[in-house]
């Protein structure tokens, strides 16, 4: 190439062909079909809903609940879900579920949090539920069918606590539960007490996952419970949390005192010595769920680097047009700001990290959903072993061996 030869430049940002290929998911139909669901709602109800001040108030408005109803039709609710539950993705979705938050963050983060705050609750039945517990929960959280007139199941995760508690550490719970009653013969009957800070999607909430700790020499250590909104007691939303990000959101501080039976301890207990012993302390499902959410959260910080880079590019080209001093064709007109070097190189800091940061998100998502069946198999009992929830992606493998089973990765 001579010195006169001009060398390529790249006019937009990577197309969404480019952009398969290099996050590895171009042999993953589903993965697209995805993206080409979520984008729309990202770029349509939310981006009209931003536009016209839904970020301007902390309360959940009726416009920022009718969300809810495009995310079940979209299929942005049931990617979480088994097909058998209404879901349409098999094994493992830690990738397909960095997708979705990365399209919803593209145009609000708020949006994406309201996704996966809905994921984070069910995840504690999903990850160590009891098989009663999984069988029940998991097919009332898939959106209803067309002419189904049951309300849809929404979940919440209660573990954060309010002042002093809030920030300190996750081993250290002011939710307290009490054994109420507990006749010969019969399931024992609980009271959970329970004051929640910063918890989202209470405002549309009929089940809470909340961590509570033992008040009572009759149950011994934490768990988790599964709280529903007809329980008898109080169940209080609380008011909306007052916050400078995320308003498209639903965040409250809730206080829930009410009576449930010991067989909602996520994972089940035994009885030992007129103890109840649960099978899972509320870190031990933590350590499950969280595992693998940060990775996704961290994405959406990639989301809004990357989504600023074209109004970035195009506020600095335009910078000085209408002006009398730059006529069209000059480079003050053409390139605006541009002329100066360190706004181009401080713009590429900007593009180079949220690249970085989104490549190394979605290959850490996607080595997650490879690790995920033995980490499964690993951790979960023999009794409590799903098999369908275990399968890894079909073309996980080579293709003579086909997806293991839970048997096959034991052997």
């Amino acid at each position: 190439m001579s010195a006169t030869d001009s060398v390529p430049t790249l006019q937009t940002l990577p197309s969404d062909q480019l952009r398969a290929l290099q996050w590895r998911y171009a042999d993953r139909y589903e993965l697209t079909m995805i993206i080409q669901s979520v984008r729309p709602v990202a770029r349509g109800p939310i981006a009209r809903l931003v536009a016209q001040g839904g970020r301007n108030t902390h309360e959940w408005t009726a416009e920022k609940n009718a969300l809810l109803a495009i995310y079940d039709e979209s299929g942005i609710t049931a990617a979480f879900l088994n097909p058998e539950h209404g879901g349409f993705i098999e094994g493992p979705k830690n990738l397909a579920l960095a997708l979705v938050a990365f399209e919803l963050s593209w145009v609000d983060a708020g949006a994406a949090t309201c996704s996966l705050a809905s994921n984070l609750g069910v995840a504690p039945i999903h990850e160590r539920g009891t098989p009663e517990q999984f069988a029940h929960y998991m097919p009332l959280v898939s959106p209803p069918a067309p002419g189904d007139a049951r309300v849809p199941t929404r979940v919440a995760f209660a573990l954060t606590e309010p002042i002093p508690f809030v920030g300190v550490e996750t081993g250290m719970l002011s939710g307290k539960m009490r054994v109420v009653s507990w006749d010969d013969g019969q399931e024992p009957l609980l009271n959970i007490d329970k004051r929640g800070r910063f918890i989202t999607n209470m405002d549309f909430a009929n089940v809470v996952t909340a961590a509570v700790d033992s008040a009572d020499p009759r149950i011994k250590g934490s768990c988790m419970v599964i709280l529903e909104k007809s329980d008898p007691g109080l169940w209080d939303a609380g008011v909306p949390t007052r916050k400078m990000v995320h308003q498209l959101s639903s965040t409250c501080d809730p206080v829930f005192n009410l009576n449930v039976p010991a067989s909602r301890i996520i994972g089940g207990y035994t009885v030992k010595d007129g103890v109840i012993i649960p099978n899972f302390s509320h870190s031990e499902i933590i350590e499950a769920v969280f595992r693998r959410t940060r990775v996704t959260v961290g994405l959406m910080t990639s989301a809004k680097l990357l989504s600023a880079i074209e109004p970035i590019i195009r506020y600095q080209r335009t910078r000085f047009r209408g002006g009398e001093t730059g006529s069209p064709g000059s480079p003050r007109y053409d390139l605006g700001l541009q002329t100066k070097q360190d706004v181009l190189h401080r713009l590429v800091d900007i593009w180079a990290t949220g690249e970085a940061g989104a490549a190394l998100g979605f290959e850490t998502a996607r080595l997650f959903d490879r690790l995920d069946p033995l980490d499964r198999v690993k951790d979960t009992p023999s009794s409590m072993c799903r098999p369908m929830s275990c399968a890894p992606p079909a073309n996980f493998g080579t293709p003579a061996m086909g997806p293991p089973s839970c048997a096959k990765l034991l052997a």
